[in-house]
């Protein structure tokens, strides 16, 4: 086990900073003045005097450190961004306007909390004052906007609680899903896939043509999903890159996002766990969580302290989005990791013939809801109009007119509450464990496993995520939209998994399944969850009977240990290898400790051995027409097969299975020959040539190479991957895991740690852009602190908003 260092450089900072650099700024929208002491590290505590101005400080310094980010977010949330980058984002923007939240805006505001208009509205107006400085001093603007030559535009409330960017489904699955029924049938696509606690009916109504279920019937929902991917021609030309370079830099990105793609929903992310002061060092409970998600320049996350009458509290989230996701307050601590939630189905509908706007409902021809909208069109003379077209379940996202069929997608989501995240606002004034229920009622989207704990001495768990109820259908395949399948209401969120004071002490998940066995509404619980891997290794670590301190639960973050490498390697054992190369291989992983370090050779025959296994045994297990419809085979069952061997291979199953471990090394051995050269010794897991992490920015690819110097950050060897704790993707260049990681010992606030790479600031220019990557990459944490005294002595640069 490492023990990661945690650094404290406060006296260092201290005595190299004789007086902290503050800045003043007069903002007309202030009612009273306002301070922002940020930090070494890059986070900013606020201190305003009521609530109005507490938020619109927060928007006002996040669009300060972050304001690319912020309009990139704006474009994606207003379907807008075709208007800089041409008729390529055309269809995004059709679909981001098709799955507009349109209810009452103000209801959806106080949905989040009770004063949830004021919150959000402040919250615009701040980051509005900020743009209006940008355009009397455009040298505040960060470089992208003078690379792209673009301006920030104005935000609006609809722009915050926008859901284009949240964890929204399983949509994609339904339809593959389906497509490999039609494909293999029912019983095989159980076989390969791992659907459970429960079994599902897979059953396509015979009133489904399934020969159509392989049309793009998910396109306008799948560019409206990805992620803004920016070209050269998109920049002011003497920054633009070289097309040859910047096509094979973008076709390196294409082959790793759709590994990522693979990987990344089978062990979709996050850990976390909360226990109490039984088995902490402090004596009182311990909460710790690590998102997993794509690693970006700058991060998904930021970190805020947030101090006003009612409202004390430090940690992170979205930095677009109001209130803070995962942290504490004076009471108590939270955090979250994904709980599979199924809030999306897909409806078939019979158009009439005579009438493409009607559809069958119980036996009714019922007209679609139409709305027109223009998109404005970078290079085109008059904008591009569009015809937005609903069913009672929801939007149209395809329509077959050759067979008079058209396709909806009913989205949970769509309901008031859900924006991702903005019920933490209720959460962020919890004041114990039953207030925290309660907030978490309003907690729509992602499903989560949202954990608790308090200065009493009290931990919990509240699963969230609104959960459709289906009767007569697994919500695992589409279905007719002629009202023969209906969602009969949504279960009580807080009718979902929980549990207070459990007698162990302890609750921990890593996005496997953690429903208890006599839970009584499966109705509303999904079938599809991520390997149990990272969930074993927590309870190996948390339930080892010792008393756990914050370095404990930092190493266990960070943790490298790989179950399945336990559970494989043993198997080689007395086999007989191809060659002397093999053998060295085969030794070298009898011998090894099973973790995942970045100096290790081990590990990175391990690695490689890993990925043959799985994708040889994909190709043997799945018809080649099905393979396109599969993400991959879950770990879980490629173990499966190899440590019980069946008639896959062959007469003789011990035997077949043990030349497929050998044939599968033996092409592993191969690759890092090539890979690495024939010095084995060379052949550490952690190094540029293999497993690192190079965090790329948005403009990465499309500008020339002196820019995309300035724009990433990284590289720096690495270790672990996904079924690690400490996940780190199974890709060469991590590409999913936790930048953001935070451990409060609520015994005391003063006593947190966390991690946010590449660093706090979004602006390539500015010192906090890559300020935290190395302490990040190396495993190191650094303090979270909470009081004034400690955030005094390590304040770095103050900001005073003063009202106009």
């Amino acid at each position: 086990m490492r023990n990661p260092t945690l650094t404290f450089l406060i006296l260092l900072f201290t005595l190299g900073i004789s007086k902290a650099q503050e800045t003043s700024y007069t903002i007309q929208g202030l009612n009273e003045p306002v301070e922002i002491i940020v930090d070494v590290w890059g986070i900013p505590h606020i201190y305003a005097q009521n609530e109005a101005d507490l938020f619109f400080a927060q928007g006002f310094n996040a669009a300060r450190d972050r304001l690319f980010q912020f309009e990139v977010w704006r474009r994606q949330a207003t379907g807008t961004v075709a208007e800089i980058l041409g008729e390529r984002e055309l269809k995004r923007d059709i679909g981001t306007r098709l799955f507009k939240f349109r209810g009452n805006i103000k209801d959806e505001m106080n949905y989040y909390h009770p004063h949830g208009e004021l919150i959000i509205t402040s919250y615009v107006k701040g980051v509005n004052a900020y743009i209006d400085l940008t355009e009397k001093n455009p040298n505040l603007l960060p470089p992208e906007f003078k690379l792209l030559g673009i301006k920030p535009q104005k935000w609006t409330p609809e722009v915050v609680i926008s859901r284009h960017q949240g964890l929204l489904g399983n949509i994609k699955d339904e339809l593959n899903i389906a497509r490999q029924v039609a494909l293999m049938g029912e019983e095989k696509v159980k076989e390969l896939n791992w659907f459970h606690p429960k079994d599902p009916i897979l059953t396509l109504d015979k009133k489904i043509n399934t020969d159509l279920l392989f049309d793009d019937i998910l396109e306008l929902y799948n560019a409206y999903r990805t992620s803004v991917k920016f070209q050269p021609e998109d920049l002011v030309s003497e920054h633009q890159n070289d097309l040859e370079k910047y096509q094979a830099l973008a076709e390196a990105d294409e082959y790793a996002d759709q590994l990522a793609e693979s990987e990344a929903y089978n062990n979709i992310g996050s850990n976390n766990w909360t226990i109490s002061g039984d088995h902490t060092q402090s004596g009182f409970p311990i909460m710790a969580n690590d998102p997993h998600r794509s690693l970006a320049a700058p991060s998904l996350r930021y970190y805020s302290h947030l101090v006003a009458p009612g409202w004390n509290v430090i940690g992170g989230g979205e930095p677009e989005i109001p209130g803070i996701s995962i942290g504490h307050n004076e009471y108590g601590a939270w955090g979250l990791t994904v709980f599979r939630t199924d809030a999306e189905d897909l409806y078939v509908y019979d158009i009439n013939p005579n009438n493409p706007q009607q559809y069958n409902y119980k036996g009714d021809w019922e007209n679609m809801k139409v709305i027109k909208e223009k998109i404005n069109v970078k290079g085109s003379a008059s904008p591009f109009e569009v015809e937005l077209k609903y069913t009672r379940h929801g939007p149209v996202v395809y329509e077959d007119k050759n067979n008079n069929k058209a396709y909806a997608i009913r989205c949970g989501w769509l309901e008031n509450g859900g924006s991702p995240y903005l019920a933490s606002l209720r959460m962020n004034q919890a004041k114990n464990f039953e207030e925290f229920r309660e907030a978490c009622k309003y907690s729509h989207i992602p499903g989560e496993n949202m954990i608790w704990a308090d200065q009493e001495g009290h931990i919990g768990w509240q699963a969230v995520g609104i959960a459709p109820i289906r009767r007569n259908w697994s919500g695992l395949v589409p279905v007719p939209g002629d009202g023969s399948y209906e969602w009969d209401g949504y279960l009580p969120i807080t009718a979902k998994p929980n549990v207070f004071d459990p007698p162990s002490g302890m609750w921990y998940s890593a996005n496997e399944n953690v429903t208890p066995r006599d839970y009584e509404y499966w109705d509303a619980i999904g079938y599809s969850w991520s390997d149990p891997y990272r969930g074993d290794r927590l309870a190996e670590f948390l339930e080892s009977g010792r008393k756990h301190s914050l370095m404990d639960m930092a190493a266990l973050q960070t943790d490298v240990l790989a179950i399945p490498a336990r559970q494989l390697i043993p198997l080689l054992k007395e086999l007989k290898t191809i060659n002397t190369r093999d053998e060295q291989g085969r030794q070298h992983l009898l011998n090894w400790d099973f973790k995942m370090e970045k100096n290790s050779i081990a590990a990175g025959i391990y690695a490689t051995w890993e990925k043959h296994l799985k994708k040889s045994l994909t190709e043997q297990l799945l018809p080649a027409e099905a393979k396109k419809y599969f993400r991959s085979i879950q770990m879980k069952k490629v173990i499966d097969h190899l440590v019980m061997p069946d008639g896959t291979f062959g007469k003789d199953p011990i035997v077949g299975r043990d030349d497929f471990l050998i044939k599968n090394l033996n092409g592993a051995m191969e690759e890092l020959t090539k890979k690495l050269g024939e010095d084995m010794t060379q052949w550490q897991y952690g190094q540029l040539k293999f497993k690192h992490a190079l965090i790329k920015h948005p403009l990465s690819n499309a500008v020339n190479d002196d820019w995309r110097k300035k724009l990433e950050v990284g590289p720096a060897p690495r270790g672990g991957y996904s079924l690690t704790t400490g996940n780190t993707s199974n890709n060469d260049n991590q590409s999913h895991g936790a930048t953001f990681r935070i451990i409060i010992d609520t015994g005391n606030w003063d006593h947190s740690i966390g991690t946010n790479a590449p660093g706090q600031s979004g602006n390539p220019n500015h010192k906090n852009y890559r300020n935290l990557f190395d302490m990040w990459a190396n495993d190191k944490f650094f303090p979270v602190f909470f009081s004034r005294k400690k955030i005094e002595s390590v304040r770095e640069e103050t900001f005073l908003l003063n009202p106009k």
